[in-house]
């Protein structure tokens, strides 16, 4: 689950990691009184959960809170690569002397904690490791030993950093950040830029934060910070259904039963020359209900113009899906072409039910390769 900048810097705040004052906005005579409250220049920030809002104008400075209300008139409504603007973080400017990088992340090959640091900060970090990867000291964290302050010294010195006082800071600000980053189960704290100030204080001037959906249980507050309207609605209706889904840009809507099979339907898909509308996976039971339900989410996309069904029956039976096919078909009159490739435990009976319903709109095929070809050719 990722994070808005201000829940992001909330939870940096919990773990004493030191940020700008700011206040959040959801119209523009709330960012007129943050400006007010917080005095001096202020910054107004869309809230998206995407990069490059700056160059689409969603990062603009204020001389005070009548021009603060116009800047966030200007940047509400915005829409930045897909995202509505919808909140504001309206914060205290910042006098700027360095920009440095520092995140921590699970490095999924090695299985541990990766922490990374560079004085190029502002900067988006693949550029850095293209362009100067000298620049960027990287270390990772063994979970059984944990965090030890020399591996901080290591990073520290590895990016080159020699200030005295720089380097205490951020000595205590990159174990807070492992504290941080442990004690929410996150995926990704990042914070780009760390800025110095002129008066030699650093702090984080802006908070990217992903946490596991798994470890939510632990965190009820977290899961609060949970924003529905920034998912799809397609998304947001499979969330409540408990289906797990995920939208897509293609025209043929997927099922299937487990996400090993259902990732590689997508590949089929594309092999025949076609494009998934979506990932989802009807997990191990795949009873009457759960079909209808996934089925219901899927026609709800506009995009999807066939639907692919593909079922392989280990603990699924296959007669279970076809009944529950049949029975979406009857509850909520499918007009989109369906095909089905049934194959498994019952997946004889299955394909008879089907036969004996015999809908003009259902099509089975023996192979995943023949189901994905019919698929394709039926959403042309």
């Amino acid at each position: 689950m990722d994070l808005y900048e201000y829940q992001g810097k909330e939870l940096f705040r919990r773990f004493g990691i030191p940020t700008s004052e700011g206040r959040l906005a959801l119209t523009p005579a709330e960012a007129r009184a943050a400006a007010e409250q917080l005095g001096g220049q202020v910054v107004v920030k869309a809230q998206v959960l995407t990069g490059g809002r700056g160059k689409a104008g969603g990062v603009k400075l204020a001389d005070g809170p009548d021009d603060a209300e116009q800047k966030a008139a200007e940047i509400l409504g915005l829409d930045i690569n897909g995202h509505l603007v919808r909140k504001l973080w309206v914060e205290s400017a910042s006098e700027i002397a360095k920009e440095y990088y520092l995140s921590i992340t699970f490095d999924r090959g090695e299985k541990k904690a990766l922490f990374m640091l560079t004085t190029e900060g502002g900067i988006e970090i693949e550029q850095v490791a293209e362009e100067t990867p000298e620049k960027l000291a990287r270390l990772h964290v063994d979970p059984l030993e944990g965090y030890q302050p020399y591996q901080a010294r290591r990073l520290i010195y590895g990016a080159g950093i020699d200030n005295p006082s720089e380097q205490k800071q951020l000595l205590d600000i990159i174990g807070r950040l492992y504290a941080c980053f442990v004690g929410t189960d996150a995926m990704l704290c990042e914070i780009n830029p760390l800025i110095v100030t002129p008066e030699g204080e650093v702090r984080a001037l802006d908070s990217k934060f992903t946490v596991d959906d798994n470890a939510l249980y632990k965190h009820p507050d977290i899961a609060e910070m949970r924003d529905p309207e920034s998912v799809p609605p397609e998304e947001r209706a499979a969330r409540e259904k408990g289906v797990t889904y995920v939208k897509l840009d293609g025209e043929v809507g997927i099922l299937g039963n487990g996400a090993g099979l259902v990732m590689s339907t997508l590949d089929v898909i594309t092999l025949a020359g076609g494009r998934p509308a979506n990932f989802c996976d009807l997990g191990g039971g795949g009873d009457a209900q759960g079909v209808v339900d996934a089925l219901e989410v899927i026609i709800a996309d506009p995009q999807v113009r066939s639907i692919f069904f593909n079922i392989f029956g280990g603990i699924t039976r296959g007669d279970e899906v076809a009944r529950g096919i049949l029975t979406a078909l009857e509850q909520i009159g499918i007009k989109h072409p369906i095909v089905v490739r049934l194959d498994g435990t019952n997946a004889e009976e299955g394909r008879e039910l089907l036969a004996e319903a015999g809908p003009d709109n259902l099509h089975v095929e023996p192979t995943m390769l023949e189901g994905a070809k019919r698929a394709v050719e039926l959403a042309a």
